[in-house]
């Protein structure tokens, strides 16, 4: 059976660098890709939203313009929409320069790591699927198990549709398979579609995902800032971030102070200031992407 393809070229508003935002992804330890053989593109694979079903995508950049090509049987369009938003490509990004203007630590950050566009989870779905996997354990052990569920019931390297995980007798500690649950039905009633999520005031869609069961105030804003890949909202449950500002700020300011300058971008300062921390800790450790 022929697999359909859809194209389109999308223009870009603000900076974008395509290598820049690759790069990140591939450090992005949850949905982390394999590095590319091509440093042109950027490729992966994920479920749409819109009927759940696999969709393959790559992405090139042409000047301000990115060219995706999808392929699958599902919903082209609407995959493609999606892929615009987890990767940041839908947001009108002219005014961030400015916010280096107001800012001269995110203008460190812009001059360092020029042209990244946060890429956050596939979907809201994924993002909560994360967080309760990765609940009282540590990141790489959550990513582990975050790989077997995909080797076992995956497609084509995707995580399993919330009507397949619902479903499924996983043997994971505590409460996880319980809220995996809830996070599938909560899918499939549409209370973690992502453009309804960002289609509100993110501190309400925060609320509306703490109504699902096993997600906290931590998971809720996670899914809002990575799943949906909301641009401005603050995050007020990141233990690093916060130790972040008190070293380049002082303890003196408060992050909510110091992100007053960071409006309308305040999620992109964020996933700024902790991609260069991230990478400081790496070079500490001896190691490097």
């Amino acid at each position: 059976m022929r697999i359909p393809h859809h194209e389109v070229v999308i223009e870009v508003l603000g900076p974008w660098s395509l290598e820049t935002s690759r790069i990140f992804w591939e450090g992005f330890e949850p949905t982390a890709l394999n590095p590319a053989p091509d440093n042109q593109q950027l490729h992966t694979t994920f479920c749409a939203e819109a009927d759940w079903l696999p969709v393959e995508v790559t992405v090139v950049q042409e000047g301000s313009s990115a060219r995706m090509r999808l392929s699958g049987h599902g919903d082209l369009e609407a995959a493609a929409v999606q892929a615009t938003r987890f990767l940041s490509l839908d947001i009108d990004a002219r005014r961030w320069p400015e916010v280096a203007l107001r800012d001269p630590v995110i203008a460190e950050a812009q001059s360092l790591i020029p042209g990244l566009r946060p890429c956050g989870f596939h979907s809201p779905y994924e993002a909560a699927t994360w967080a309760v996997l990765s609940q009282r354990i540590r990141v790489v052990q959550a990513a582990r198990l975050r790989t077997d569920i995909i080797h076992r019931h995956g497609e084509n390297g995707t995580f399993p549709p919330p009507e397949v995980l619902r479903d499924l007798d996983l043997d994971l500690p505590g409460r996880k398979p319980e809220y995996l649950k809830a996070v599938a039905e909560a899918a499939l009633d549409g209370v973690l579609d992502g453009a309804a999520l960002r289609a509100v005031e993110p501190e309400e869609a925060v609320r509306q995902v703490q109504e699902v069961k096993g997600l906290g105030s931590f998971s809720s804003e996670l899914v809002v800032v990575r799943g949906a890949n909301a641009p401005d909202f603050l995050p007020k449950h990141e233990r690093r971030l916060e130790a972040e500002i008190a070293e380049r700020y002082g303890d003196a300011r408060s992050l909510t102070e110091v992100a007053e300058a960071w409006r309308p971008f305040r999620s992109w300062a964020a996933v700024h200031l902790r991609t260069l921390r991230e990478e400081r800790t790496r070079e500490i450790g001896g190691v490097r992407r």
